[in-house]
């Protein structure tokens, strides 16, 4: 049985190296529903979790994450360097109140549409955020590769990315991504499939895919899966520009 290392490789050229992470039951859902905050992991794979977080420079969630379980986005089940935190945020629906900007001195990074309100950047800045201005793609949402040239430049060289749902997809769907680490639970839920979302609006061409040489680790209950993409079939483009459109 082959173990999952926490130290991401080296980052590609232009970009951060970027690890894909979450828990799901054997059903593939990651919660019971849309917004609604589950807790998958054991004590056991919760600290597998977090040494990795300590091994990425940056740890990326989208908005509805945040919205829906106001995370710290810290090491508590591991020690080591915490990660900058990165939002992605297109409207600033962030809270300046939010746990993860508790202190203001993290460095919190939003990700926002250009003309995004003006009061409420100001208000993110005064919390100790960072608001950074990134073009948006087809659609209106955030272009992902603008997000990902705007993070190097902030010296953020490998990128953990916790979720949620419509933003694993996106990574997924740009196949942009370059380890990916999942833990499953022994239950069944029923929930949120991230895979089975018709409504996401984000078409997952980069499907099929395998995991090249994966490695298996029993942690207390869970089983986690790590390995790297090995993607099957053309990148879906539209317009010779890769369809990655995130919220």
């Amino acid at each position: 049985m082959s173990e999952p290392s926490p130290r991401p490789p080296e980052a590609p050229r232009g970009r951060p190296r970027i690890t894909l992470a979450w828990a799901q039951s054997l059903d593939g859902s990651i919660a019971a529903a849309p917004g609604l905050r589950s807790s998958l992991s054991g004590q056991e794979s919760l600290a597998m979790t977090h040494a990795l977080r300590a091994a990425h420079r940056g740890l990326l969630v989208g908005i509805g994450t945040v919205l829906a379980d106001d995370p710290s986005l810290t090491l508590r089940h591991a020690e080591g360097r915490q990660p900058r935190p990165v939002v992605l945020d297109s409207e600033l629906r962030l809270s300046p109140r939010a746990r993860l900007l508790a202190g203001g001195k993290r460095g919190v990074l939003v990700l926002a549409r250009p003309g995004a309100d003006r009061e409420r950047r100001l208000a993110l800045e005064r919390a100790g955020a960072r608001v950074i201005e990134v073009p948006v793609a087809v659609g209106g949402r955030l272009s992902l590769p603008a997000c990902l040239e705007a993070l190097a430049l902030e010296e953020i060289d490998s990128l953990m990315v916790e979720g949620g749902a419509a933003v694993l997809l996106s990574f997924l769907a740009a196949r942009l991504v370059d380890e990916v680490n999942v833990t499953l639970a022994p239950l069944f839920l029923g929930g949120l499939n991230p895979f089975a979302l018709p409504s996401s609006g984000i078409r997952l061409a980069a499907l099929p895919f395998r995991l090249a040489e994966p490695g298996y680790e029993v942690l207390g209950r869970d089983l986690v899966v790590r390995g790297r993409p090995e993607w099957e079939g053309p990148r879906e483009t539209s317009g010779g520009a890769t369809r990655t459109r995130i919220s």
